[in-house]
């Protein structure tokens, strides 16, 4: 399992920078790599993806949510991957956001680009373009600020 981790702060209030991230749809506007994710429902998600040339596509739900804190996911089928990104608020219109990514690469490229570090850099450009996408709008495309409490892990905790 590889684990990635990155912040970036952002000139925008958490709220901003919160609603932004629960628009999942808009993911393709910053994420590189990832060209669809359609929201189910609430809490489930469906993700097409497209890295080093490789097509994918997985379910993935959110596990944990809380309005300008933290929303937390993990795949239910397909690639491996879990991850949470939470929001920091430095000031009244500066916000730390946080990503932590656990994946498990697949096939030959993705292990390769894993050893050389290729998805810190990609994470690292995406938290760039997730900054000027959000820095450049006056508000959020929209919000879901309903909360979704951690479910217990098999061993109940």
């Amino acid at each position: 399992m590889t684990t990635v981790e990155k912040s970036i702060d952002v000139d925008v209030p958490i709220s901003r920078a919160y609603d932004q991230w629960t628009q999942f749809e808009t993911f393709p506007e910053f994420l590189g790599g990832v060209e669809q994710v359609t929201q189910l429902d609430d809490t489930h998600l469906h993700w097409k993806v497209k890295v080093g040339g490789v097509e994918r596509e997985f379910d993935a739900e959110v596990t944990e949510q809380h309005p300008d804190e933290r929303v937390a996911w993990r795949s239910t089928d397909g690639t491996t991957h879990a991850g949470v990104v939470t929001f920091h608020r430095l000031g009244d219109a500066t916000t730390r956001v946080n990503v932590q990514l656990d994946w498990e690469p697949e096939g030959l490229v993705e292990k390769a680009g894993a050893v050389l570090q290729a998805d810190d850099l990609q994470i690292g450009r995406d938290l760039d373009r997730f900054k000027d996408y959000i820095e450049s709008r006056g508000s959020a495309d929209g919000a879901w600020r309903g909360d979704v409490d951690r479910a217990p892990d098999a061993d109940g905790r």
